[in-house]
């Protein structure tokens, strides 16, 4: 019989009091993909991490195509074969291609050489496994859908027989995933050996052969995936039946609450995002922003939670609020009843250093409810913070901790709990569930839509087409900076709305997701221009 590529025995690892891996054993037939979930938290990067030789398991040991294999550090893993592409890229970003494939992997003092060969070797993998890309292109003027085809060249150059990718598609669009899809089963077929960690129970059932489900550190289950069911492993993930789709009653629109006209935005670059888009939002509806990234939502989002500036005009409850200068910031907006939870939580929505308690009310730290004569109610903000956390199931429920250190969908909780218990008229809520686990995902689709049934207006921007038609009322859709038109979630599907993001109202001959692509590549080509 053939050893697996891949076998890990009795693996164990804490960190502290915190044991993140407990005694698990895996083992990866060569020539597969496996797929590896579990609720953020579970252990699934830190073992990763173990085989990739981040970080020393306490106990265990790594076999490699049968061999025991030590691995202390990152490059005995590439030189046992294995390459890793975490989530969040490792590039740089003014480096081309070419430089990034080469760094750390020189033949010598001179470059000239490295390079010639690293481009000669970048056009044979490019050619072979579909992952055609310019050597010379900066990094930064790359989508992510590119950058990330330039993490993976990088592991292929370094002759990774073994891929080991850590939620590859949590910063995609659907259409890029499905890209991805497409080179990994290329990637398989030439014999590769795949690990793809991730939540998203649709990926596990498109593109795995097996999967491992990990709850608290442990391994719980191994299963072929044509023998288990996307309900079946959101339970072994969870430990109890979760509901996959969203259940919600028909809304009852109000009043208007949000109006929007003719809005226009420059960014800093003087390209114009946003070209005078009109839109409405009423109490008690969800209206869904449907759109490839890159295409004005989160210029959108911005202008209207006061982080940016825009001419035209926009009014909340009747009254029309400045676009710019004095009055246009996002104290002002959290005045006239805009809540704002953005679509980048680290960098928009937490001060990471800052504890939870401190998160809990940023942005709302001078309120009279906070403070305690001329200075805050510490203690009173904690207890509070204590009562919003155990509400929104943050885990640990831990104040005092540091928000760096929660999982991302706790983090997001954190967002969540601070702005949707201000009691806002509006909502504004950029991708909420991007890399959110499972269970944690149940719980912020059932509060957007509690907070839609008490008569608040919500504006939704979310890449996940699933989210968007699950949860909207109404879906409008966004390209090159327009609305192209608005749909009702029942009367439309996937497909239609792939077509309008990519810009086009009536379906052509050409297929779809070719569509989509040659729009990756329009925006390619702008980030280099601009």
């Amino acid at each position: 019989m053939t050893a697996p590529a891949i076998e890990l025995k009795g693996i164990s690892k804490a960190f502290g009091p915190v044991q993140a891996n407990k005694d698990i054993s895996i083992s990866v037939q060569p020539g597969t993909i496996h797929g590896i979930i579990g609720e953020n938290g579970a252990g699934k990067s830190t073992l990763m991490s173990i085989l990739y030789g981040f970080y020393k398991a306490d106990k265990g040991e790594i076999f490699i195509k049968g061999q025991k294999t030590a691995i202390p550090d990152s490059q005995a893993a590439i030189a046992a074969g294995i390459g890793m592409v975490f989530q969040h890229f490792k590039l740089v970003e003014n480096f081309t291609v070419l430089e990034n494939i080469i760094l750390g992997a020189e033949d010598g003092a001179l470059l000239r050489p490295s390079l010639a060969k690293a481009r000669s070797e970048l056009k044979h993998l490019a050619q072979e496994y579909e992952l055609n890309i310019d050597p010379d292109a900066v990094i930064e003027n790359l989508s992510v859908g590119h950058q990330q085809r330039v993490e993976i060249l990088k592991a292929l150059y370094r002759r990774a027989e073994i891929l080991i990718l850590d939620e590859p598609t949590g910063v995609l669009t659907p259409a890029e995933a499905d890209q991805l899809f497409r080179i990994l089963d290329r990637l398989r077929e030439e014999g590769k050996t795949i690990i793809l960690i991730t939540h998203k129970l649709r990926e596990i059932m498109e593109i795995t052969n097996t999967v491992s489900v990990m709850r608290r550190g442990e391994m719980t289950a191994t299963v072929k995936t044509s023998e288990t069911s996307p309900e079946h492993l959101a339970e072994l993930m969870v430990g109890r039946k979760v509901l996959l789709r969203v259940d919600k009653k028909p809304a009852t629109p109000g009043d208007v609450v949000l109006e929007v006209e003719g809005l226009r935005v420059i960014d800093e670059k003087g390209v114009e995002r946003v070209k005078g888009i009109d839109l409405t939002v009423r109490k008690g509806e969800i209206l869904g922003i449907a759109g490839v990234a890159g295409n004005g939502q989160s210029e959108l989002l911005e202008v209207l939670g006061g982080f940016a500036d825009g001419t035209g005009t926009i009014r909340m409850n009747g009254v029309t609020l400045p676009l710019m200068g004095k009055g246009a910031d996002g104290q002002s907006r959290r005045h006239a009843g805009i809540a704002h939870v953005p679509e980048d939580r680290q960098r928009e929505g937490l001060i990471m250093e800052y504890t939870a308690w401190e998160n809990v009310v940023f942005g709302y730290h001078l309120d009279p409810e906070y403070q305690s004569g001329i200075l805050m109610d510490n203690a009173g903000i904690q207890a509070i913070a204590q009562e919003k956390m155990d509400r929104f199931d943050v885990r640990p429920p831990h104040p005092k901790l540091a928000a760096k250190n929660f999982s991302g969908g706790n983090q997001q909780k954190i967002v969540l709990a601070r702005e949707i218990e201000r009691n806002p008229d509006l909502l504004l809520i950029g991708q909420p569930t991007r890399g959110v686990d499972i269970g944690a995902i149940e719980f912020i689709h059932q509060q957007i839509i509690a907070l839609r049934d008490q008569g608040k207006a919500i504006l939704l921007v979310s890449v996940e087409l699933d989210e968007i038609l699950s949860l909207s009322d109404r879906i409008a859709v966004m390209f090159d900076g327009h609305i192209m038109g608005e749909r009702v979630p029942d009367q439309t599907n996937e497909k239609e709305l792939g077509l309008l993001m990519a810009g086009v109202t009536q379906e052509p001959a050409a297929d779809a997701a070719k569509v989509v692509d040659q729009q990756f590549a329009l925006q390619d080509e702008e980030r280099g221009g601009a």
